[in-house]
């Protein structure tokens, strides 16, 4: 494709040299320069791209597109724009030929529920005769074509290039989880959305956005920038969650018309006459295409606020009432979310991502309104990442269970004990009792009953830590493994080793006899 088709794709830019030069690929890794790529210099939050534009040129790059006139290379052409990530977006988006101009394309935002509300659509629009690509945190997919996730939310170049893949693939609708850093970062610019979903706002990843407002601002861009009607899609849409604090924020600052879903709140799509029990949800959807009773699988009040957002932005898309039935009804469990891991012993294992206060805190009022004989949460903190919400977890996982074992996650470069400290700082107030690990080895050796006593252990290994959930479990209690969910690897230092919840509890089993 020529420079000069590419740069069609955007507004204002200043073009040196021969605009007529072919371009065989896009990269803004100078390490990824093959010749006749076009490579993007962008200024990092670390690296600045302009430094390595003398590699690009030397691997062979045919043009560079950069803001900084100051690093022009010399013997071939260069672009200059005001913001390079932006420019990616779009030229990727223009090279792969604007798949999401043609389909449609839903894009979900929030810090929760994103994952089992993509699934929630895909089953949607598979009944209503859309089979739809899932771009999301666990990885990007359609039938047999299965790219595997770096971000919840990769780099434009390559979103795009997976947009191409799974339409050539036969995706008719693609359905995308949309992270804040990619707004932020701009990795989204050049998608074309039809409907925008908002799910919730609660603490994460202040390590990156540092304050809440932060964090609210980069999820706004998705109403406020890319629902505006264009002559690709002049009718698009917002679904919005009502019952969120800052739900009635976005809906004020959406660009397009909105659609408010909510539990709590007479929205436009809501619900009537609901049952919560162990084997699911049963209610009638209230929309402005009119009712209907479902059933699903999933359980808990936040998996019935997920589905009033799949719901909501079906309607937004113009679906019809049957098809978000029967995909509501068909949908079974995501991988990580609540997933049970069977055992012959009469208790229940989930495995569950919740890896947020919020997220931990849903979860578990989902399971004690289940009236287990006990509760046991077994949960640890990430590294590198927000320190401020760890005694927050601690406090609510410790609160809400009969027993929380404390552990490791992804310590990443950080020291895991520093961690477990943290989250250890959040239970102290509460009064609880800290078991040790012999105390609680004793208890399950002789198989005595529950303990009187609610409280809590520290144990960083979380091989060992899973097996002694395992072994402290007995009929009638739950054991929630939180935190990792689908994540088959745990990160130490900076070495990525493989390790999954799950196999982790089908071994510990397989050790008790189970």
């Amino acid at each position: 494709m020529k420079l000069t088709q590419l740069l069609g794709a955007l507004e204002n830019y200043d073009l040196h040299g021969n605009g007529g030069v072919e371009i065989s690929s896009l990269t803004c890794d100078s390490r990824r320069v093959v010749p006749g790529a076009l490579f993007f210099a962008l200024r990092g939050a670390v690296v600045d791209g302009h430094r390595f534009i003398a590699a690009a040129v030397a691997a062979g790059a045919a043009t560079i597109v950069l803001e900084d006139g100051g690093c022009a290379p010399s013997g071939i052409p260069w672009v200059r724009v005001a913001d390079g990530r932006i420019a990616m977006g779009r030229m990727a988006a223009e090279f792969h030929g604007n798949p999401t101009a043609a389909l449609p394309l839903i894009g979900i935002t929030g810090t929760n529920g994103k994952t089992t509300t993509t699934y929630l659509i895909e089953a949607i629009l598979l009944a209503a005769g859309l089979p739809a690509a899932v771009l999301g945190t666990i990885s990007y997919r359609f039938n047999e074509t299965n790219i595997t996730a770096s971000h919840t939310t990769p780099e434009s170049t390559e979103l795009q290039a997976a947009f191409k893949q799974l339409a050539a693939a036969g995706a008719k609708a693609f359905v995308m989880e949309v992270s804040s850093h990619a707004l932020e970062q701009k990795r989204v610019d050049g998608c074309h959305f039809d409907v925008g979903i908002f799910s919730n706002l609660t603490r994460d990843h202040l390590d990156y956005h540092v304050t809440m407002e932060s964090y609210l601002q980069a999820k706004l861009r998705l109403f406020t920038e890319f629902l505006k009607p264009t002559s690709a899609k002049p009718e698009r849409c917002a679904a919005i969650n009502m019952d969120d604090e800052q739900g009635p924020v976005v809906a004020a600052r959406a660009v397009c018309p909105v659609i408010g879903y909510g539990i709590d709140h007479r929205a436009d799509v809501r619900v009537e006459d609901v049952s919560l029990t162990v084997d699911g949800i049963r209610a009638t959807l209230v929309t402005p295409k009119g009712s209907i009773a479902f059933s699903s699988r999933l359980m808990g009040r936040f998996n019935l606020s997920n589905i009033l957002a799949a719901a909501a932005g079906a309607i937004a898309l113009g679906l019809p009432l049957e098809a978000i039935k029967t995909g509501i009804e068909r949908h079974a469990t995501v991988p990580g979310r609540m997933e049970r891991v069977e055992n012959g012993c009469g208790f229940t294992l989930l495995v569950d991502y919740a890896h947020t206060g919020d997220a931990l805190e849903n979860v578990l009022t989902t399971l004690r309104e289940l009236k287990p004989e006990r509760i046991i949460t077994l949960f640890g903190c990430g590294g590198d990442r927000d320190p401020g919400k760890r005694p927050i977890m601690g406090r609510i996982a410790a609160s809400m269970s009969d027993l929380a074992i404390v552990t490791s996650d992804n310590p990443r470069t950080e020291d895991p004990a520093s961690i477990m400290d943290q989250i250890r700082a959040g239970i102290v107030p509460l009064g609880l009792r800290e078991f040790t690990v012999e105390e609680l080895d004793e208890q399950a050796g002789q198989d005595l009953s529950p303990p009187v006593d609610r409280g809590f252990v520290m144990l960083e290994n979380r091989r060992v830590a899973i097996r002694l959930a395992v072994r402290l479990a007995r009929r009638g209690d739950i054991v929630l493994l939180a935190g990792k969910g689908h994540e088959d690897y745990q990160i130490i230092g900076t070495t990525r080793q493989h390790f999954d919840d799950r196999e982790e509890a089908r071994l510990a089993f397989a050790e008790r006899g189970l």
